[in-house]
């Protein structure tokens, strides 16, 4: 352990020194010439006000962009003068990933090209595309238009494909190298799980500080079509749902439900159905420390074609100190994941301490060193998350 700490404070001091002139601005901040900070803490964490602008369809109440749209003396024409665009660039140095016993410099992890504004009032788009992730040039993942204050309510659509966990945790916005596992789930032949698929999503606030979500999905991923164009591969649709509660200004409350049926093929064709959920909840305190905490129950009857049920259980508990709020350089994350299953090649038990510091708003240095306690190993990662 004292090696593992030793490496990293030598890193992040060597980094700090040869690199204290970058800088860069990303698309919405280059937007609205604002600071990166408005919206995240540390990027690309959002604070409540990014959560609002995001929800907003990436515009800001109180804020006109200048000059955002051409005037060509038609008011049924909607053409963004300057596309805004941004770019995201992460690489590491990894040791004994996956128990691997290998010193790897694993650059660039991921080069990504995002883009996203509005398009008219109240619609919006947010795309981004994947040029390298782990060295493949991966294609579209996130890529929805969103619909605004719908019959002027705070309802909101969105149609495309985007991660069925958004409205939980989102997994994109994660500060440490480690993932949230739960997340990622697929048992035995199962296509569905709570990351990326195509569908839409309505969101709904009411007064009383209560969010309510629905999506109804594929349910077979974001992979290619069939020989016939279509992205669904069977007749049935997934159903997603989550209810969550501000309690305060401090804390929150969720719980949410994922169903749905699909056909799957191996030797034979069967057909699995399943059901997820779980309750979410999130406490801060004085703006330094904030608690995520996530936790769900999987159970499929035939997700090997053997009509044998699996039941999958499992979570994460996340906390992040920022000891200055978002005025913070210095920010710290422990993750604990933990998934147990009836299958126990399924099984999993990481925890993870994270080290972050912001050279710049949006240039962020990290160390991480995660403990497998199933397999009983460490590894280690050193690494850089640049947007620009």
């Amino acid at each position: 352990m004292k090696k593992y700490l030793s490496v990293t404070l030598l890193f992040v001091i060597t980094f700090i020194l040869l690199t204290e002139n970058v800088f860069a601005i990303p698309a919405f901040a280059r937007k609205y010439n604002m600071s990166c900070q408005t919206c995240h803490s540390p990027f690309p964490k959002l604070k409540p006000y990014g959560d609002e602008f995001a929800g907003n369809g990436f515009v800001l109440a109180d804020k006109d962009a200048p000059r955002y749209f051409v005037d060509t003396g038609d008011d049924q024409l909607s053409l963004i003068r300057d596309l805004p665009i941004a770019l995201r660039l992460e690489g590491f140095v990894t040791y004994n990933n996956k128990n691997s016993e290998k010193l790897d410099f694993t650059s660039p992890y991921l080069l990504k090209f995002l883009s996203g504004g509005a398009l008219a009032k109240n619609i919006s788009y947010y795309f981004y595309f994947f040029f390298s992730e782990r060295g493949e040039v991966a294609g579209i993942e996130d890529a929805f238009i969103m619909f605004n204050d719908l019959f002027e309510q705070d309802l909101d659509l969105y149609i495309g494909q985007f991660q069925v966990s958004d409205p939980l945790f989102k997994r994109e916005l994660r500060l440490t190298f480690d993932d949230y596992q739960l997340y990622n789930i697929q048992p035995g032949f199962s296509k569905a799980n709570l990351t990326y698929d195509r569908g839409i999503m309505l969101t709904y606030g009411l007064p009383s500080k209560t969010d309510i979500v629905i999506e109804i999905l594929n349910g077979t991923g974001i992979g290619a079509p069939d020989n016939f164009r279509n992205f669904d591969d069977d007749k049935y649709k997934n159903f997603f749902g989550r209810i969550s509660q501000d309690i305060s200004d401090d804390f929150r409350i969720g719980a949410f439900g994922y169903f749905g049926k699909e056909k799957l093929e191996t030797n034979t064709t069967f057909i699995n159905s399943f059901t997820m959920f779980g309750p979410d909840l999130t406490f801060k305190f004085k703006d330094q420390l904030e608690f995520n905490f996530q936790y769900g129950n999987r159970i499929d009857d035939n997700a090997f074609g053997n009509k044998k049920e699996i039941n999958t259980k499992g979570g994460f508990g996340e906390l992040i100190y920022t000891p200055k709020g978002d005025e913070s350089k210095w920010y710290a994350v422990a993750l604990y994941n933990w998934i147990d299953s009836d299958f126990d090649g399924y099984d999993y038990q990481t925890g993870s301490l994270h080290l972050g510091y912001l050279l710049r708003r949006n240039l962020r240095l990290i160390s991480e060193l995660s403990y497998d306690f199933k397999n009983k190993f460490s590894q280690f990662t050193l690494g850089f998350v640049s947007a620009f």
